[in-house]
């Protein structure tokens, strides 16, 4: 029996040549602004020159217009300072990480990527144990994971590591598909953004910043878990809506857009049009079950201290969704114009590989 040989990627995707156009969409829920965002984001500054997690002239030119930590002050309201900081330290990371991968796609960096993969999931499982002189990507990752699991348990370190551990390998295969061009189906693109968009971990980080650890009884909850789940694909979903001009002038297809662009052979245009209504979609599904945590508390006869944290928690999820819309219109990380060459961002140069 013959073997299923994997879809491979040719552009252009499309049946016309018509780039996207970016559609708006209502945002319902107000935006808010943490109290201590000024003061974070000038920590994060200094963290970021002394990890070496950009170079320096870059730190200076771009990191105030990249708005990293205006997205996570928009979205852990009510965090107390030290979480508040350690995770913009850990969203900056990211986003360079994010930034990193690309390059070693486009480079033909085989080498340099899996050194990297390897000598994440080591640093994950002992962060401690990371070494001064390691890539600076790796020593970085291990301070921000170090400073995000020290407030919370042991049981909540655990679960964080465990779901970070699977966007490492995600973004593996993320690289063995663009490095083999092959492309993903949709749904099989959903569960591996899941994972890239490192959605566990952002709703893990509501727990950190409301500092109080839900209990499985109410974590692990269709109500719970659909109501996370609807705030993270939104924003993830509304990331692949913006990002989709940068993502086709990098021969990057992990995007939704560009893969219903694909798979329907429809223009990026009205795939765009497509994505924008499933966005949207996610607002109301994320609306929905917000009424249901809320009824789930009446079924469990909850406490007014998980009441509270509960609540702290939903919150921040309406949160992620307004700053996130925000972030979008506001930082120049998507922002093409002026660029020498789209595919590579000004905002973006090696330290160490």
């Amino acid at each position: 029996m013959n073997a299923i040989k994997p879809e491979r990627f040719r552009p252009p995707l499309s049946v016309d040549h018509d780039g996207p156009v970016i559609p708006d969409i209502g945002m319902p829920f107000p935006r808010h602004r943490h109290a201590e965002q000024d003061a974070a984001r000038e920590l994060t500054r200094e963290w970021a020159l002394a990890q070496a997690v950009m170079p320096a002239d870059l730190i200076t030119a771009f990191l105030d217009d990249l708005r990293y930590t205006d997205l996570i002050g928009g979205y852990y309201i009510g965090a107390p300072l030290p979480a508040l900081t350690a995770i913009n330290d850990f969203s900056l990371w990211f986003f360079v990480w994010d930034d990193r991968h690309d390059k070693d796609i486009r480079a033909g960096r085989a080498e340099s990527w899996s050194r990297l993969h390897n000598a994440l999931h080591d640093a994950l499982d002992r962060p401690q144990a990371a070494p001064r002189r390691a890539d600076p990507l790796v020593h970085a990752f291990a301070d921000a994971v170090r400073r995000l699991c020290n407030p919370m348990s042991n049981h909540w370190a655990a679960r964080f590591a465990r779901h970070f551990h699977a966007t490492i390998d995600a973004y593996n295969q993320e690289y063995r598909n663009r490095t083999t061009h092959t492309v993903p189906s949709v749904s099989e693109y959903l569960t591996l953004r899941r994972h890239t968009f490192g959605m566990a971990v952002w709703i893990d980080c509501l727990e950190l910043a409301a500092e109080y650890e839900l209990p499985d009884r109410v974590r692990i909850t269709p109500s719970y878990r659909g109501a996370a789940l609807a705030s993270q694909e939104f924003s993830a979903w509304y990331n692949d809506l913006h990002s989709m001009p940068k993502e086709i002038a990098a021969g990057d297809f992990h995007n939704l857009g560009i893969l219903l662009s694909h798979h329907r052979k429809i223009s990026y245009r009205r795939a765009a049009e497509l994505l924008a209504r499933r966005v949207t979609r996610r607002i109301a599904d994320y609306q929905r079950a917000e009424h249901d945590v809320e009824r789930l508390m009446d079924r469990i006869d909850a406490d007014r201290r998980l009441r509270a944290g509960v609540r702290r928690c939903l919150v921040n999820m309406r949160n992620w969704i307004s700053s996130v819309y925000w972030f979008h219109y506001e930082s120049c990380r998507y922002r093409m114009d002026g660029w020498d060459d789209p595919a590579n961002p000004p905002y973006y140069r090696d330290t160490d590989c």
